[in-house]
């Protein structure tokens, strides 16, 4: 999803815009003096054949490259398709809406998780023009969506008025330049791609310059091995060219080289300005950094701007549910992840669950696509410890140490610390003005700090918080949506450290700590956390033998504690009368075996229960 923030930050880049609304009515719009050719010539034909030669008849004047970015369910994917559609790239009717959405957990869910980019060939022509005006050669890039998707905005109650003066007041968006259109009844389509060409530059670049190029993105295929999207920035690319990574050093030679039409069609050459895919022979996504400069090997250029390590900010470790399955875990994790570099895996050992992974994401929605991906295309059964955010503690002598697994901070009395660090976020909410209130309680309840509260219009306001991150990965959306009766949407970007006075929480049974379910908290909620997550504890395990002793600690102080009653043979059932003696005898030697049980059992802990603690909020 591209927030307010995002949104800000392109409409600070672009002069003019493009905006794709919900359906509305044309008639508050002039209607443009264009014609439309949806059909393409037989060359461009849908999933036709595209020479290099004809590539080279679009110089960067007749290339653009622009992007679908909408907040929540405004239908980029349906759009998308719609532009296929018209352009001739794909056949209206044939294959699956949202065409470009290749994962089952897209398609299920309705959400974009990668982006995705096609090539269309569109002829733009004015009343004044000759119908043999050449064509331009348009890159389109489907951007990835959000988790809401509840509702729909194609209603006829839908008010476009006040929805430009959003526009207006929020982006500084000339209301005259909007485009009222529908990818999902059609409506205003054919003013979509004439403005394109219209407002939105063609791609600079030297086309004599040594070949420069950007890595867009990238995933693997099992056959042709990594599979590059690259954006061509300066000079040509052409297939048994040698190329190397600006970020890595390494060394390549094109082995193929095309454009997505929408599938990989091979050209054998790229131009400047124009989009394609790059094979290269790289055997892993982790060679294919996205925001990479791609360049002529054996050559020095300067690298395009903006390339960024991949940061992960949420944490979590994987299990397999059966201890026997940890081969097909790591066979599933690692498959997975020849198509997203941007997970981090270490394997790590844990008392209570066995041999895992710790996996790092770059956020929430990343870690619910991925557990969910595991389960679907691999059908990996896991167990998923509590999500965590990666802390920084600084002690007495000066050291500081990041933690990643909170489990892996020693509780150490010789070593004090001395101050904790925890990353934050901007989180910015829209919600109908009437739910202002519980929202700005919410934020507080969470430790959020107020930054901005502005009414966009009569009826909605937006809020804008400093919130901890630890905060908002597990249940902070759901109980977002709750309080606002699903009108609220809800966006947050990066951003610095505060200091926060941390604890680390540990459970235990029978006076053993279990590493799989210890956390970080806010020293204020600690006791209250302990106490709901050793009550929930109680209600999933199952008794035993021998009593189990739940407890919360925070170092040697226990502040919750809940104790499960042992199951009791009845010894005495064989006993009719005689002396009181022998009944005792036979009590007090059960006593002894279930205190022996108590020191050598162990308790098992069932998967629902992880589950469980993973709804543990650290706010009620």
């Amino acid at each position: 999803m591209a927030g307010a923030a995002a949104l800000r930050r392109s409409a600070r880049r672009i002069s003019r815009h493009l905006v794709a609304a919900p359906a509305f009515s044309r008639s508050a719009l002039q209607q443009p003096k264009c014609l439309l050719s949806s059909q393409a010539s037989p060359e461009h034909g849908a999933r036709g054949a595209v020479s290099g030669s004809e590539l080279a008849l679009y110089p960067p004047e007749r290339v653009r490259n622009f992007s679908i970015i909408a907040h929540v369910d405004h239908g980029k994917s349906t759009l998308a398709d719609r532009l296929l559609e018209l352009t001739g790239t794909i056949h209206k009717g044939h294959g699956q809406p949202q065409y470009l959405d290749k994962l089952q957990v897209e398609r299920e869910r309705g959400i974009t998780v990668k982006a995705q980019t096609a090539t269309m060939f569109y002829r733009h022509v004015t009343a004044s023009q000759d119908s043999d005006m050449p064509k331009y050669l348009l890159n389109l890039i489907d951007t990835p969506g959000h988790v809401d998707f509840s509702y729909e905005i194609d209603q006829p109650t839908a008010d476009p008025d006040n929805v430009k003066d959003q526009l207006k007041r929020l982006f500084d968006i000339d209301p005259s330049e909007a485009l009222l259109t529908s990818a999902k009844t059609g409506k205003g389509l054919e003013q979509v791609l004439p403005a394109v060409i219209e407002r939105i530059p063609s791609p600079p670049g030297k086309c004599d310059a040594p070949v420069r190029m950007l890595l867009l993105d990238s995933y693997y295929d099992e056959y042709k091995g990594v599979i590059c999207h690259v954006a061509i920035v300066d000079g040509a690319l052409r297939k048994g060219d040698k190329i190397a990574s600006a970020a890595t050093g390494r060394a390549y030679e094109v082995l193929d080289v095309g454009i997505m039409h929408p599938e990989l069609t091979p050209t054998g050459v790229l131009y400047t300005g124009q989009v394609g895919y790059v094979i290269s022979g790289m055997r892993s996504t982790k060679e294919a950094r996205i925001g990479d400069t791609l360049h002529q090997a054996k050559s020095t250029v300067e690298p395009l701007p903006g390339f960024k390590p991949a940061k992960h900010m949420v944490f979590s470790g994987l299990y397999p549910a059966d201890g026997s399955d940890f081969e097909a875990l790591s066979h599933a994790i690692e498959k997975l992840t020849c198509n997203d570099a941007s997970v981090s895996v270490t394997k790590e050992t844990s008392n209570a669950l066995g041999m895992g992974f710790r996996c790092g994401f770059l956020g929430l929605l990343h870690m619910d696509v991925f557990h969910q991906r595991l389960e679907q295309e691999y059908g990996a059964q896991v167990i998923s410890t509590i999500p965590t955010v990666p802390y920084i503690f600084e002690y007495g002598d000066g050291s500081k140490v990041q933690v990643k697994n909170p489990a892996a901070l020693a509780s150490n009395p010789g070593k004090r610390v001395a101050a904790c660090w925890e990353p934050t976020v901007i989180a910015t909410i829209i919600i109908p003005s009437e739910y202002v209130g519980p929202v700005i309680m919410l934020c507080s309840e969470r430790r959020g700090e107020q930054l901005e509260y502005t009414f966009i219009d009569a009826q909605r306001a937006l809020l804008k918080y400093r919130l901890p991150l630890k905060e908002i990965i597990v249940d902070f959306y759901n109980e977002l949506k709750g309080i606002t009766s699903g009108y609220a949407t809800f966006d947050y970007e990066d951003s610095e450290y505060q200091q926060s006075d941390l604890v680390k929480l540990d459970i235990l049974l029978n006076g053993q700590p279990v590493d799989a379910m210890t956390t970080i908290v806010h020293n204020q909620k600690a006791q209250r956390v302990g106490k709901e997550l050793v009550e929930k504890l109680k209600k999933f395990i199952e008794r035993q033998m021998f009593e189990i002793t739940i407890q919360a600690a925070i170092g040697s102080k226990v502040i919750a504690r809940e104790t499960l009653s042992a199951m009791r043979k009845n010894v005495l059932a064989k006993c009719y009368g005689g002396d009181i003696t022998r009944k005792k005898k036979l009590l007090e030697k059960q006593k002894e075996g279930k205190k022996r049980m108590k020191r050598v059992g162990s308790v098992d802990i069932p998967q629902e229960a992880f589950h469980e603690l993973l709804k543990v909020s650290n706010s009620k």
